[in-house]
């Protein structure tokens, strides 16, 4: 009895695995993924993103250092470069003269003319005047110019339109030598132009080397800023402008450019490498200046003279 109690009612021992209550999935499906490994520079632990933060802080900097000089006046230094800018007309907010220098016509011309334009004339001593110009070869006169005052590019179109004349725009691509891009504005005003267009990278700016080139028709044509230039014509087409480009390897030529009487836009490509594949892109023709063979192509100021004295001459014949 007791053996068969044993059996009946005891707990046998075995070694067999009976069934096992699993999960049934749920701790699988539990386990959320944590998704794709994030980059170096993302994980805020890796030395690639301490060099991320310090590169973008470098930029901020940078630009913030562009956009101060950008807004801070600029100090003509030299006798001949202030003669020119004060006969010029270039706005000005004060001439600087060293104390007990050598006073020649050019001293005596620019003080004048400052005085007569209501320019103030400061005598200061001559180290002042070496920090102010930052050891510049100033030969004891400095002319201080104001940041240019850009328009913006609908408002170029608007006042071109507001003459009741077919909109005549120049827009200048890449162009990088401030000399060429007075020279553009200067030819630009003799043609009967309404406006510039420049982008606001890589291109040369209102300085007062520009200016002085102008011979300060900077001041009387609107010279516009284009964060996007490409943009800024596709918006001008769309607006009724056409788009010519200047482009050396064009199989239409200055002479026959029929678009010449109706609104349009000249572009002109940098010294280098010419017009940008965007920009040429989105012109409506291009255009090349018929020359001599073995001669070089022109830079950028002469070539756009040539082709803005073609559209005045067809406007005035049409």
């Amino acid at each position: 009895m007791a053996g068969n109690d044993k059996r009946r009612g005891g707990v046998r021992k075995t070694n067999k695995k009976g069934m096992v209550v699993g999960s049934g999935g749920q701790r699988r499906r539990g386990l959320k993924g944590k998704g794709p490994t994030p980059k170096a520079e993302d994980r805020v632990t890796h030395p690639a993103k301490k060099r991320a933060d310090q590169r973008a802080k470098a930029d901020q900097q940078r630009a913030k250092r562009q956009a101060s000089a950008e807004n801070a006046p600029e100090l003509v230094a030299g006798r001949n470069p202030v003669v020119e800018c004060v006969r010029a007309g270039v706005p000005a907010t004060g001439m600087y003269v060293a104390q007990g220098i050598d006073v020649d016509d050019r001293v005596t011309e620019a003080v004048r003319e400052a005085k007569n334009r209501g320019i103030p004339v400061l005598d200061v001593p001559r180290v002042e005047l070496d920090r102010l110009t930052s050891n510049a070869m100033h030969q004891g006169l400095a002319l201080q110019v104001p940041p240019f005052e850009y328009a913006h590019p609908g408002e170029v179109l608007t006042a071109a339109t507001d003459t009741g004349l077919p909109p005549l725009i120049v827009a200048l691509d890449g162009v990088t030598d401030p000399r060429n891009l007075g020279a553009v504005i200067r030819s630009a005003a003799a043609f009967g132009a309404h406006g510039v267009v420049v982008p606001q990278r890589r291109s040369a700016g209102i300085t007062a080397v520009a200016w002085r080139t102008s011979a300060g028709t900077a001041a009387k044509l609107p010279v516009a800023k284009a964060v996007n230039l490409t943009r800024t014509l596709k918006d001008y087409k769309e607006a009724g402008l056409m788009v010519i480009g200047l482009d050396a390897d064009s199989d239409i030529t200055s002479d026959e450019l029929e678009l010449a009487t109706g609104p349009l836009v000249v572009v002109v490509g940098s010294e280098g490498r010419g017009l940008s594949r965007l920009v040429r892109e989105t012109c409506d023709q291009t255009v090349s200046i018929p020359m001599s063979a073995g001669v070089e192509s022109l830079n950028a100021s002469v070539a756009a003279g040539v082709v803005l004295s073609e559209v005045a001459r067809r406007r005035r014949i049409r």
